[in-house]
């Protein structure tokens, strides 16, 4: 990657991105009564997991970006939490639920490439 303007094109942030629009839409069917619990902790850590990216992305060195690649894989283990808590509250289906996780096995699996990547590649930002 030659420059920070270009976390946008990585593979793994587009896929991310995609999926939290998804998931935005599918928390809007959500109890109101979890509209400041469940529905805003999904909400958070799948944005997050972008977000992490494209700051880490416009950050001064690879060490840093190395960083928030780092925070962004921890952010898709916390939503892989958030939505198993879902499945067994039935918010969601046991089929959504398998999408989302086999998506975010997927997605963990392509920042930990990132982190390598960052890691042996000094020049990748």
């Amino acid at each position: 990657m030659s420059s920070a303007m270009s976390v946008d094109n990585l593979r793994v942030f587009k896929i991310t991105h995609a999926m939290t629009v998804d998931l935005y839409k599918l928390t809007r069917q959500f109890p109101t009564e979890e509209k400041f619990g469940l529905t805003s902790q999904i909400r958070r850590a799948s944005s997050s997991v972008c977000a992490n990216l494209m700051e880490g992305g416009h950050r001064n060195n690879t060490k840093e970006y190395r960083q928030f690649a780092g925070m962004s894989r921890g952010s898709v283990g916390e939503l892989k939490y958030h939505l198993l808590l879902a499945k067994d509250l039935h918010y969601i289906s046991q089929d959504d639920y398998k999408h989302y996780v086999y998506a975010l096995d997927d997605i963990s699996k392509m920042l930990y490439g990132l982190i390598k990547a960052l890691e042996k590649n000094n020049t990748v930002h």
